[in-house]
């Protein structure tokens, strides 16, 4: 499952991310989108688990107060 990550600090990184999402469960791969001109995040990202990990991730990370900020955390749309 890929799983989208809003509203993130700035200065949040993907090791960050990683560890945050892996007291939940195993995570297969994560990505914090970086904005090409300032060089810090873009505020979103991606974190890939298994289906069962990832809904657990999301019930339990959705809504979830890190560094000010309140993480809006669900399943990814693909766009077509």
């Amino acid at each position: 499952m890929k799983i989208y990550v809003g509203n993130l600090h700035w200065s949040i990184t993907e090791t960050e991310l990683r560890e945050l999402f892996g007291s939940i469960g195993e995570v297969i791969s994560v990505a914090v989108t970086i904005n090409k001109d300032s060089g810090r995040s873009s505020g979103f990202g991606f974190v890939e688990m298994s289906q069962d990990d990832g809904q657990r991730a999301i019930d339990a990370l959705g809504g979830r107060e890190i560094l000010s900020k309140v993480l809006r955390v669900s399943e990814a749309v693909e766009l077509p």
